[in-house]
């Protein structure tokens, strides 16, 4: 099987769709359509069917899809365990992160890390999806979940606090809160549930059982912002939401904790621009 055939086949069955994969790719749809025809053809099988909802794998696409995540590994292995016998500070890194971190830590990192090596150049994905490290989506993750896998290591970078915060003008409006009313009477922002399923039944502990649902957002940074419009109240982190005078926190005793991480795959602990960029990031939270 020929491994560039054998990927955007992978991406047409993660995809579903062929601008789905083509994107994933960043080659053209017609090029995906001519790599999936020649793969058909030189296993004289069909791999899809073409429904309404999209390119739906058929049991030989099944199979296929078997043999070929297992080229990928053995084709992300070997670039992994080059890249961390690389002592060259130079080349590219990939980071993944949320938007909330990498506004608040993230960017002054890489400023700094610029400064030093300016031939490191850093591709960041901003998302709140977790991007798979060992189908090299990334080099390096900044996350809040830790790693399960053995083949990723991980640093814990610090613990941080979520509080609830609305802006003076919506409490001056609606009043503050009464803890144990499930927030009767008031309008939240909250996350999708595809991001923080918790938020659909508690805020910081309260239940929102009571509450008026104003937003749904999929980053932190909407979610902030949506909070600052005085669309409702939201939970938000402490270090960005107590600096801003445009809101007030409520409950102060109230919080939400979790922890930030660092994760990379063990093969990439050696190389030396992946290791700046991770220090760079470590560096950024000396307080923790």
């Amino acid at each position: 099987m020929d491994w560039d055939h054998a990927r955007i086949f992978l991406a047409l069955c993660r995809a579903g769709t062929l601008r789905g994969a083509a994107a994933q790719l960043g080659v053209d749809q017609a090029t995906v359509g001519r790599r999936l025809a020649a793969m058909e053809s030189s296993l004289n099988a069909r791999l899809f069917l073409r429904t309404p909802d999209g390119y739906v794998p058929t049991p030989a696409g099944e199979t296929a899809r078997r043999s070929a995540e297992l080229m990928e590994q053995a084709a992300h292995q070997l670039q992994r365990e080059m890249q961390g016998i690389d002592n060259r500070l130079s080349g590219v890194v990939r980071l993944a992160t949320t938007d909330t971190m990498a506004a608040h830590f993230v960017i002054d990192a890489m400023h700094r890390l610029h400064k030093k090596h300016p031939d490191i150049r850093i591709v960041m994905s901003v998302d709140t999806q977790i991007s798979s490290l060992t189908r090299r989506e990334a080099d390096l993750a900044v996350r809040t979940v830790k790693p399960t896998s053995p083949d990723l290591i991980s640093r814990h970078l610090a613990r941080r606090a979520a509080g609830l915060y609305a802006t003076r003008s919506y409490l001056k409006q609606r009043g503050e809160p009464q803890p144990g009313t499930g927030l009767a009477g008031h309008d939240i922002v909250i996350y999708h549930a595809s991001v923080a399923p918790r938020h659909a039944e508690k805020i910081c502990g309260e239940p929102v059982h009571n509450a008026r649902v104003a937003m749904e957002v999929n980053t932190g940074l909407m979610l902030l912002e949506a909070t600052r419009a005085g669309l409702g109240i939201g939970e938000l982190p402490t270090h960005m939401a107590d600096a801003d005078p445009r809101l007030k926190r409520i409950w102060p005793q109230r919080e939400h904790s979790y922890d930030m991480y660092l994760v990379m795959h063990s093969d990439l602990n050696r190389s030396a621009r992946v290791r700046a960029v991770a220090d760079a990031i470590i560096e950024s939270f000396p307080g923790k």
